[in-house]
């Protein structure tokens, strides 16, 4: 699939880092560095803008790597970016640690993976089939 973007940053377009990656890594196109004390949020811009087709959504994702090394992640995760959005992609980046982060120009902050999806036509019934599970939930089936 082809997707029309416009890339406003220095930096490479997304791309698969192995052959069966889901995800492209998406880089923070800054100014100058941004500085997230713990708890903080920020937009972050990536300078990308893209056209999807009909049917197709982006998903913002955070990076483990990110997660795992400097505790950031993203609020609303995963983020979507639906097919008739033009502007520019961002990313909503938190500071879950307990120490000052730093956001550097062309850091890789988040995957974009593109999925289809589709639309629901609501069926009003008064009762639903029943299963094995039933309204079981939150942990019902136990912790083994």
């Amino acid at each position: 699939m082809e997707v029309k973007v416009i890339n406003r940053s220095r930096h490479p377009l997304p791309q698969y880092a192995t052959s069966l990656s889901a995800g492209m890594d998406l880089r923070a196109c800054l100014e100058a560095p941004v500085t997230l004390k713990p708890l903080q949020r920020c937009l972050i811009p990536t300078g990308l803008y893209i056209a999807l087709p009909e049917g197709y959504e982006a998903q913002i994702r955070p990076r483990s790597g990110l997660a795992l090394k400097k505790g950031l992640t993203l609020l609303n995760a995963p983020g979507t970016v639906d097919a008739d959005y033009r502007g520019e992609i961002g990313v909503i980046l938190v500071n879950l640690s307990d120490q000052e982060v730093t956001v550097e120009d062309g850091e890789r902050i988040a995957q974009m993976v593109i999925a289809r999806y589709e639309h629901t036509a609501w069926q009003p019934v008064e009762v639903l089939e029943d299963t094995l599970r039933g309204a079981g939930g939150f942990g019902h089936t136990g912790v083994k």
